[in-house]
């Protein structure tokens, strides 16, 4: 059996905790965000997570789980479930993900000169601020300006995430690349 430890941290999202592993559960810049059960049938340890009601959202990315609870519902009643739930599982050294992945999800040949200094961006200023409150970003698109991205775990829903978009992502992509970035939007919000 493997030795667990798990700690939580609160986020600014107030439906969203973050259980933090004492180890690495994916390699860096890999993660998998299951909106709903139905989205989740390659992640056994995030089906057992809907099992408890309460449990609207989960989302995994280097040493945490990000778990979205629904309104009304205090987390007092379910962390210590949903933490037992997750020490247990890897406790017995399931899979986390019953698939395989081993590409770089940033790396890609074919983009321009701008998407790569984007992407370099967000991977080394951006990425690091939002996956300590339990979330990710991923760059989506570039076109005329616009740079679109996907806000997952914990940031997805979260009131702040637009502040975090406008005054955080988007100012300083503006300011590192004044000639190209004009806007910074996120998708599926």
């Amino acid at each position: 059996m493997k030795a667990v430890n798990i700690y939580m941290e609160a986020n600014p999202n107030p439906n969203s905790m973050k259980f933090v592993v004492n180890f690495m559960l994916l390699q860096e810049g890999v993660s998998f965000d299951y909106p709903n059960l139905a989205m989740a049938q390659d992640s056994p340890l995030a089906q057992e997570l809907f099992a408890i009601p309460a449990v609207e959202r989960v989302f995994y990315m280097s040493n945490f789980v990000t778990v979205t609870k629904s309104e009304g519902v205090e987390w007092p009643e379910v962390q210590n479930q949903i933490k037992e739930t997750i020490k247990v599982y890897l406790e017995n050294d399931k899979p986390l993900i019953l698939q395989e992945f081993d590409k770089d999800p940033l790396f890609d040949e074919n983009d321009s000169e701008v998407v790569k200094q984007i992407k370099g961006i967000l991977d080394e200023y951006i990425r690091p601020a939002v996956e300590q409150d339990g979330g990710a970003i991923a760059f989506s698109s570039f076109q005329e300006g616009v740079v679109k991205v996907n806000l997952q775990g914990s940031c997805s829903g979260c009131p702040a995430s637009t502040v975090t978009l406008k005054s955080g992502i988007e100012n300083l992509l503006k300011r590192m690349l004044p000639n190209d970035v004009k806007e910074v939007v996120a998708e599926g919000v």
